[in-house]
């Protein structure tokens, strides 16, 4: 047989569509697959062990009574329906979700503060991006006890700016209806740093060629911060709403440092939060088995919050 037949004869071996080496790949062992367990079972242990197995265990105890002595019995429903007839949850519900609204307000703030921090020729912007978030990291005590100085009803900067003006402004701490906005205030004002460091690298994505060519069409910074930046820029903005709507319905700390027991004043309308009204059922009232009633809650409706968020983004996040 000639070399041409035996050419023809000889099947040709199929083209690699990539490339590369030619030499057949190694198929996984049977074993390989314990490794990735080896490398992920602390991981899972810890989740396991610190974030699952406490849920359960709360779900548990939402449907028991517990007694002075910490001897827990079975309560039904019972937990649940005073948690829906009590007025407190509603007030602190409500608290709570004019809380989130106020420093949702930030989002678009980082949005615009991301935006002209990131020109082409402005000095200083690693220092503004600094101290912009500096706020983020800040212990919230410290942040309460300065806040609190500021929010001073007799000598306090914010009363005395609106004095400039010819405005009285309020005992805002211990006003009605005051104390809630004023702690929203503080919190917006610390999670834009957050936030505009985020969008700040979002607009790291957004190609240059893209305003290259809207400047040579004549659009104005106005016409591309509306066409390009934003619509480019809403899967950060979707993961920083996310996760800012998460922290505020775990309002805590920061309302209970600037605030401190004035926010279960009997004698004003409470300021409290979801998690502080937690926090006094179940550490100030001892009362754990409806403190784990209200923690579901709290849960459930994060998780119901983000569901819906996840939702609806299709609607307005640009996912090209």
């Amino acid at each position: 047989m000639t070399l041409a037949q035996r050419t023809a004869v000889t099947p040709a071996a199929p083209l690699r569509s990539g490339g590369g080496d030619p030499r057949p790949r190694r198929s996984p062992r049977r074993g390989d697959g314990w490794w990735a367990l080896v490398f992920l079972g602390p991981l899972g242990l810890g989740i396991g062990a610190f974030y699952i197995w406490p849920i359960i265990q709360t779900a548990g105890f939402s449907f028991t009574s517990f007694g002075v002595f910490g001897d827990a019995a079975f309560a039904g429903l019972e937990n649940f329906t005073r948690l829906f007839t009590e007025p407190s949850f509603y007030l602190s519900l409500g608290n709570t979700l004019l809380y989130t609204l106020i420093v949702l307000l930030g989002v678009p703030l980082a949005v615009v503060l991301a935006s002209l921090l990131n020109l082409p020729g402005l000095r200083f912007a690693s220092v503004y991006r600094v101290l912009f978030f500096l706020p983020y990291v800040a212990m919230p005590t410290a942040i309460a006890f300065v806040w609190r100085i500021i929010f001073n009803g007799d000598f306090g900067l914010v009363n005395y700016l609106l004095s400039l003006v010819g405005i009285e402004g309020p005992y805002w701490i211990s006003t009605p209806g005051f104390a809630i906005v004023a702690v929203a205030i503080v919190g917006l004002w610390s999670s834009v740093g957050f936030s505009m460091i985020v969008l700040a690298a979002g607009l790291k994505t957004i190609p240059p060629e893209l305003y290259e060519a809207a400047s040579l069409d004549g659009a104005s910074r106005w016409r591309q911060f509306r066409s390009i930046t934003v619509p480019l820029l809403t899967p950060s903005i979707f993961f920083v709403t996310i996760i800012t709507v998460i922290s505020c319905f775990q309002l805590f700390d920061l309302l209970y440092a600037i605030l401190g027991t004035t926010a279960t004043n009997a004698t004003l309308p409470r300021s409290m939060s979801l998690v502080y009204y937690f926090y006094q059922a179940g550490f100030v009232n001892n009362e754990k088995g409806y403190a784990a009633a209200v923690a579901m809650i709290i849960f459930v409706i994060i998780g119901l919050v983000t569901f819906l968020q996840f939702r609806f983004q299709r609607r307005w996040v640009h996912n090209d």
